[in-house]
């Protein structure tokens, strides 16, 4: 691993300050194919997609709760990757990016379909095995993935990478509840909110929209709206389903899991998992600091972890 030197050692510091650095993306020399795919009969997904004139290998890039293709960490990754030779598929989660009338349905933290969706129409380019980078609630998705797919996931998958994952859901729902998370957690219930009313008109109307004003927690929203929107009953059920902690066991391609210890979002303590000890196609990659997908480094490049995955790919596609 690439030593890491934090630009800044408060986590809250460096979580913000990655969330507002400025990141390039060349879409003149990269240009940019944006396409809708339908992955459910009444689901339409939107990729970016852009590539070097001579890819060595395909990656998947999946964004975190109420981000899009457009994320900062996804354009600066996407440039990494592309400098390095590598095609670049950002996706948009449902209703995300601009598609919230794409669709009737919400996103939550482990819907796999659209994302094995589009690995299977990558399948049919002939474009796999390609490798799957998840950042937050898609580094979720795409361990929940990689571990329903079991020892078939090498026909898919050349290799799996999560950054700042939320393992542990329901844990990591308490904690963005905490006090010191409240600028977190506010702005990611307002989004939320904002764009269930934005789409009432299609959403059902038996929903407890009466109550969607009174929400203030990550925990309560999921509790109401999106864990019964598919069949849980409630946030505990949701949350215990659909934790990728559940599905490290079943991992059987390279995945490498990139985490800060003082997340200020995620408990250490979600890492202590088993399997991270005893199956050996996982590689936790942990630094004292980083903050929440953050990672700014003192030296050049600045994007720490942009550089890690890009040796990661370029060393397993090398084997």
């Amino acid at each position: 691993m690439r030593p890491f030197y934090p630009l800044f050692r408060n986590p809250h510091v460096a979580t913000i300050a990655a969330s507002l650095w400025p990141r390039t993306l060349d879409e003149e020399r990269f240009p940019v194919s944006a396409r809708l795919y339908r992955s459910e009969p009444e689901v339409q997904v939107l990729i970016h997609a852009q590539s070097p004139e001579e890819p060595k290998a395909d990656a998947l890039l999946v964004h975190g709760l109420e981000g899009s293709s457009d994320a900062g960490y996804m354009r600066s990754m996407a440039q990494t990757l592309l400098e390095a030779g590598v095609a670049v598929h950002r996706m948009n989660l449902r209703s995300c990016g601009g598609t919230d009338f794409l669709c009737q349905t919400l996103y939550h933290a482990g819907l796999t379909t659209d994302v094995f969706a589009y690995l299977m129409e990558l399948d049919r380019q002939r474009r796999t095995p390609v490798y799957l980078i998840g950042f937050s609630l898609g580094g979720n998705i795409v361990l929940k993935l990689a571990g329903e797919l079991g020892e078939g996931a090498h026909r898919m998958l050349a290799g799996v990478v999560s950054i700042s994952t939320p393992l542990e859901l329901e844990a990591c729902a308490r904690r963005l509840g905490e006090r010191r998370n409240r600028l977190y957690e506010w702005r990611f219930v307002s989004s939320m909110k904002k764009r269930l009313k934005l789409r009432r008109k299609i959403l059902p109307e038996s929903w407890p929209w009466d109550r969607l004003d009174k929400i203030r927690t990550i925990y309560e929203l999921d509790d109401l709206f999106t864990g019964p929107s598919f069949g849980f009953r409630g946030a505990p059920e949701y949350y215990a389903t659909q934790s990728g902690a559940r599905f490290l066991d079943d991992i059987r391609v390279p995945t490498v899991l990139i985490h800060a210890q003082d997340d200020p979002m995620i408990p250490w303590e979600a890492y202590a998992q088993p399997a991270l000890r005893t199956n050996k196609h996982l590689r936790l990659m942990a630094v004292p600091h980083g903050g929440h997908i953050g990672f700014l480094a003192r030296n050049l490049p600045r994007m720490w972890v942009d550089g890690v995955v890009r040796d990661m790919v370029l060393d397993l596609g090398n084997n």
